[in-house]
């Protein structure tokens, strides 16, 4: 549903959509089959529009990073979110019903976008320094009511488009957490980018359930200790035995159900899923950055967009590398330790551990 070409980053992942074809009745057989249809139509309107947002570093062919740091960062950072309605129609954007200043409408899920994205602008400005999603500034654009009773959220390479669920199997998709994991795939993009396939695939969905997880920790106020490292809480149905998508602290426990199946996430290199769908895996092995995070946070406390969060954001923005592996990340990610704290340093020693837990040696 979503190919590393040009893919449309879904919060759904197709493994789970692919379970839903399996165990369904044959409404929901027809849900499935139709979000595979609609990823693949988007990801066509992708690839016709052409553009990456990345350019050559050097000159080298192949090799990018973002505009922002290829120019220089903006020096004013101005949030510009416009929210529109999609009417329950596949033309996107659709309705601009709320723009920057904008009162609130009323309606629940466009005021949670907004709010949402303003959160996320927050985060990225005042913590890393990032103007919006490119570091100039890019509107935040984002369109609910996505057609109609869409169970599903993504990035398109533009603007985050989010569906109501249908009630039953989802709920929403405008929470805190999707919210800044869709916008900061742009960022991601924008950001020399990840190949979406195998482990670099699996960096760039990591990358953006830790900032997701991270958004929702800095808007609640919490410390690495109080927070449930969950991404997409409370987005399942009511009818479904699960807390949310997935589980940072405990990969694999996110949700058992019976129709949606077990959780597939690794918490280790041990129980790393070698397959052929998804993209090799790209939100089933992204369990195990995402608990090599969660277990560095442990070791140095505070809170998450703080010390760990600094070494993922320049890890990201140094590591000119959009084929990663995942020793490539933890490497980079020690280097960064290293340039902040020094060699030796707490920081550095505790990272050094937690990849270590995960099976990854650096």
């Amino acid at each position: 549903m979503c190919e590393f070409h040009n893919p449309i980053n879904c919060i759904v992942p197709p493994h789970m959509v692919d379970v839903l074809m399996l165990r369904g009745d044959a409404s929901v057989r027809k849900m499935a089959e139709g979000l595979v249809k609609i990823g693949s139509a988007v990801r066509e309107a992708r690839a016709a529009e052409q553009g990456s947002g990345m350019v050559p570093r050097d000159g080298a062919q192949g090799v990018f990073v973002s505009r922002a740091l290829a120019e220089g960062a903006a020096a004013a950072h101005t949030c510009d979110r416009r929210v529109h309605d999609g009417e329950e129609k596949a033309g996107l954007p659709g309705k601009l019903v709320r723009a920057e200043g904008d009162p609130a409408t009323g309606d629940p899920e466009v005021d949670r976008a907004y709010d949402g994205a303003g959160d996320v602008f927050s985060l990225y400005s005042e913590e890393f320094q990032r103007n919006s999603i490119d570091g100039f500034g890019m509107p935040i654009v984002q369109t609910v009511h996505h057609r109609r009773d869409y169970n599903n959220a993504f990035w398109n390479g533009t603007q985050m488009a989010y569906g109501d669920g249908d009630g039953e199997i989802f709920s929403t998709f405008t929470e805190l957490s999707v919210i800044a994991h869709e916008i900061s795939h742009g960022v991601v993009q924008h950001s020399g980018g990840l190949i979406y396939q195998g482990q670099s695939g699996a960096l760039n969905e990591s990358y953006a359930d830790v900032f997701g997880a991270m958004t929702a920790q800095r808007s609640a106020g919490q410390s690495v200790y109080e927070a449930d490292w969950l991404v997409g809480k409370g987005i399942l149905g009511p009818n479904i035995n699960g807390k949310a998508l997935r589980s940072m602290k405990a990969p694999g426990t996110a949700y058992s159900d019976a129709l949606l199946g077990q959780d597939p996430q690794p918490y280790h290199m041990d129980f790393y899923v070698d397959t052929t769908s998804d993209n090799g895996g790209v939100h089933i092995n992204s369990g195990i950055p995402n608990h090599a995070f969660y277990l560095y946070c442990m070791y140095l406390g505070g809170n998450s967009w703080e010390r760990p969060g600094q070494i993922w954001y320049k890890a990201l923005q140094n590591i000119n590398n959009p084929h990663a592996t995942f020793g490539d990340w933890a490497a980079e990610t020690l280097d960064a330790a290293i340039e902040l704290h020094g060699i030796g340093s707490y920081e550095m020693l505790m990272l050094r551990r937690a990849w270590n837990l995960v099976g990854i040696d650096v």
